[in-house]
This record gives C-alpha cells, structure tokens and sequence, in this order.
C-alpha cells in the first residue's frame, strides 16, 4: 500500500508538499499540484482520512438525525441538507431516530465519537441539557431549545393562520385540525395555535385530532381519519398539519363517499413532491423545504469557523391552493 513518502519521490516534491496539498494549505503552484494528483492516482494511493481530520482538527462531516428517512418532508430535507453539505466540501452521516431516546442517545454519542464536525437535529427525544451539554456546533429543526443554538422554523403560526383562513372563506362551518401530538415540545404545534385563535375568532365549531408520539404509523392516520368521519361526519373542512397525513384523508373520502371539494375541503402543510402525483391536487402550505437544509448547513459552518450566526430563524410560507379547496 502506497504511503505519502511514496507520493512524494514517485512526484519529485517534498512530503510536507504532499501534506499541503491533500490539505488545501498554503500556496501550491498548480503544476506542482498536479504532479502531485498524478502521483497519487498512478500509485493508488488513499489518504487516511482519520489522521488528515485529527491535524486539521476537522472531519469535514455533519450529522443529521432526523425520525424518519420514509417521512416524505424528512426525506427531502435530509436530501437538501446533503447537497449543501456536500457543495461546501462535507459530507453527512444520516441517522434515523424513529423518536426512540436511546436510540437518539447511541446516535449522537456515535456521532461524537466519529468527531463530526458538528450535528444538524430534527429529531428531539432528549432533554434540553442533554444537547446542551455536547457542547458543539449545532442547529434544531422546529424546536427551540436555548438562546445558545440556532434552530429554524417556517413561521408556523402564519401556515397555520393562512391555511384556517381560506376554509373558513370557502364557506366551511365545522372545522378539524389533524396534528402531531401537542404534548412534544415543537414548534409546529404553533400551526394549532393558530388554527385555534382563528375558528374561536370566528365562532365556528371544531375539533382536534392528535396523532400518537409515533407519528410515522401509517395504520394510526388511516384509523384516526376513519374515526373522525365515523364520528364527526358533519365536518366539511380538514387542516392536516403535514401533507402525508392529508394524504390518509383524501383515501377516506372515497371510501366514506366524501366529494372533495364540494362537501369537505382540506388543507395540508410542507408541500411535499409527492403531491404532483396525486389527484385531487393537495392545496397545502409551502414551508422552504430547500431554504431551510441550505440554512442549516451554513450555520454550522459559521459555527466551526466561530462565525456569528442568528439564532432565530423562521422563513416564511406561502399558500398554495389547489383542487381540493
């Protein structure tokens, strides 16, 4: 197996020049460079990436752990995050959390141990001190968790304002939300909040449907949205305060003979890929899927440069309306 002291005669240049190149330090000539990749690519050679990162006090890896790679808004998310992460040189261990705490726990003390260079959470089992006290460059998705880490959020509170609004404009008179459980601490049950001010605000009936802590049991939406119209069959309109579950409810409309839009209208939240494939076309809440894996990758970057960074950061989101409203 080639060493770099082989590179370096196979090449003509010194070892130290050899190490300035595969660390991007220092002026190098790009002709020298070049001698340099040759070198390396005639005599196979494969830097050991554990000892580059322990000189440069780097990994050039993020972390992200997020409860679901199957959950179409954290696919897409982790897909964003990736990109970025990648176009600014690192790249991402991915860890699925399923919001089980030790798992959670094992996930971030293996991400430590590989000396990540910082974590991206959208996943939050833990409690506050324990993120608190790893004491490393970090951002949440839809949590907050101190004024000391920077987390993002659409405004929430807006998507959920935007989304009662254009039911109760449509005309409906008896309104549900369909939520994550609002036990968690997140901000997203600020889409309920806001929901809730708007259907008080405007004396109209309502009810609230909460999913269990395991929000990623696709048989717990089907029986919640059965069970709503079993027993709520005069709700005429649905905010789902995230577009898979929305999905589950355009299924029990046709099976409970519910014509959309004519007698229920239902909104959903992210404005997922997947509703270009179906029919009726999902009216949802666009939160910037992209903006905020973009965002997050920068702030951990101005983390590990100790950079100043904002530490609050909501995007805001936009209403758009299709079929089934």
């Amino acid at each position: 197996m080639a060493t770099i002291k082989d590179v370096s005669e196979y090449a003509g240049v010194t070892v130290t020049t050899v190490s300035r190149v595969l660390n991007n330090r220092g002026y190098i000539a790009e002709k020298t460079r070049k001698k340099v990749y040759e070198a390396m690519a005639e005599l196979n050679y494969q830097p050991n990436e554990i000892a580059r990162s322990l000189l440069r006090k780097r990994s050039n890896i993020i972390g992200l752990i997020i409860p679901s790679v199957g959950h179409p808004f954290f696919a897409e998310l982790a897909e964003k995050i990736e990109l970025y992460a990648y176009e600014n040189g690192f790249k991402l261990l991915l860890c699925n959390s399923h919001l089980d705490s030790l798992k959670e726990r094992e996930y971030i003390d293996m991400l430590r141990a590989h000396k990540v260079d910082g974590i991206i959470m959208g996943s939050h089992t833990l409690k506050v001190d324990d993120y608190l006290s790893l004491n490393m460059p970090m951002v949440t998705i839809d949590r907050r968790l101190s004024n000391t880490i920077p987390y993002i959020a659409s405004d929430n509170f807006m998507g959920g304002k935007l989304a009662t609004q254009l039911l109760i404009e449509r005309g409906c008179k008896k309104l549900a939300i369909i939520c994550g459980n609002l036990n968690l601490d997140m901000l997203s049950n600020k889409r309920f909040e806001a929901f809730l001010v708007e259907v008080v605000n405007n004396n109209l009936k309502h009810i609230t449907i909460q999913t269990e802590i395991d929000v990623f049991d696709n048989d717990q939406y089907d029986k919640l949205v059965r069970r709503m119209f079993e027993q709520y069959p005069d709700v005429d309109g649905v905010f789902v305060s995230g577009d898979a579950t929305a999905l589950h409810v355009l299924k029990a409309c046709s099976e409970y003979n519910k014509r959309v839009p004519e007698d229920i209208k239902i909104v959903g939240y992210d404005d997922i890929r997947i509703l270009s494939l179906v029919a009726p076309q999902l009216t949802t809440i666009r939160q910037p899927i992209g903006e905020m894996g973009r965002l997050a990758v920068e702030l951990i970057i101005k983390q590990i440069n100790q950079e100043p960074v904002t530490y609050e950061n909501i995007l805001p989101v936009s209403l758009v309306e299709r079929s089934t409203t």
